[in-house]
């Protein structure tokens, strides 16, 4: 059986975006052993794949510290017994596992990852059109190894099953970066709005303790509100996004998260924009203002450069409720 090697370690967005094109990958090739290297809090991700792929974690903190923890880390992938690599990461980190392996005897590949194009996206004059997704990012590293694959994967989870009336919908209102979050006074108008109506139930996602802080205000204040802070692990955050209606996220991780549950996802978008290839796995509903200077930063983690992120504030909560409403009818 032939050994292929996957690397891709950060960010968690990024991350969730392997998971279609493994999952194809191994359906397509049953006979072709698949390890996945990536940090090992991001295991529960690949817990539901076929059975030819095997998880490794990395612990950068600890065991993995350093050239010397890079090398006992590509020992506990056993990349000697490995005929190729693909390296869906590239950085330096990576490229020195690349390295190591193709002296051990791999046939190794590195993601392209468009660069100059995105930044003639984000630049003043831009060149506003939609460029290759990550998807097809990662489909072109295999293609390169001998490995082209077809991404069909439908959902982490079986085919959803409605027992009742009750509309769930998960919002998930922060990000990393001030560029991609919705000003908070307005999605809690959003949330006041959803809390009112009937046979509705509002699931509130986010993490750290300034976030749950926010969190807790509201719910605090309006009804069919839960918070999810803190009550569920990574595997249990996955399911309940898989019982949902729709998700209201920003441009971030729980985006491709729910994504990967073939939950429908309604996107908020500022800084960023869906042409940078980001968009989750199936997903269309971007809200979002047509601004000269949009997007002015591929990852939203660029101060404004008129200084008041109109692209978010202006985004009214009736045209955020607008697309919720379209997803649950």
């Amino acid at each position: 059986m032939a050994r292929l090697l996957i690397i891709r370690f950060s960010a968690l967005g990024d991350v969730a975006m392997t998971i279609p094109v493994i999952d194809s990958l191994a359906h397509q090739y049953p006979h072709l052993g698949i390890t996945v290297l990536s940090k090992a809090i991001y295991s529960p991700l690949f817990e539901r794949l076929p059975e030819n792929v095997t998880f490794v974690g990395a612990d950068f903190k600890k065991k993995h510290i350093g050239w010397q923890g890079l090398n006992r880390l590509l020992a506990d992938t056993r990349y000697k017994e490995c005929d190729f690599v693909a390296d869906f990461h590239g950085v330096l980190r990576t490229f020195y596992l690349d390295t190591v392996c193709r002296f051990a005897g791999c046939k190794v590949a590195v993601i392209n990852k468009g660069r100059n194009e995105k930044n003639k996206l984000v630049h003043r004059h831009k060149r506003l059109q939609p460029l290759k997704s990550s998807f097809l990012r990662y489909s072109d590293v295999l293609a390169q190894l001998g490995f082209p694959v077809t991404l069909d994967f439908v959902s982490l989870f079986p085919s959803k099953i409605k027992t009742d009336l009750i509309k769930r919908i998960g919002i998930a209102p922060f990000a990393k970066h001030t560029g991609k979050i919705y000003p908070l006074h307005l999605m809690e108008q959003v949330i006041d709005i959803l809390s009112k109506k009937e046979n509705v139930e509002v699931y509130l996602f986010g993490s750290g303790e300034a976030e749950k802080a926010i969190i807790d205000e509201w719910c605090d204040k309006y009804p069919h509100l839960a918070s999810v802070v803190g009550k569920y692990n990574f595997s249990g955050e996955l399911e309940l996004m898989n019982r949902l209606d729709v998700m209201l996220t920003m441009d971030s991780a729980n985006m491709h998260l729910a994504s990967l549950v073939a939950t429908p996802v309604v996107s908020i978008w500022g800084a960023t924009h869906p042409f940078a290839g980001f968009m989750g796995w199936n997903q269309t509903d971007a809200v979002q203002l047509d601004l000269s200077c949009r997007p002015c930063s591929v990852f939203g983690n660029k101060p404004c450069r008129r200084g008041d992120y109109a692209c978010l504030k202006d985004i009214t909560p009736a045209m955020i409720i607008e697309h919720i409403e379209a997803k649950l009818q």
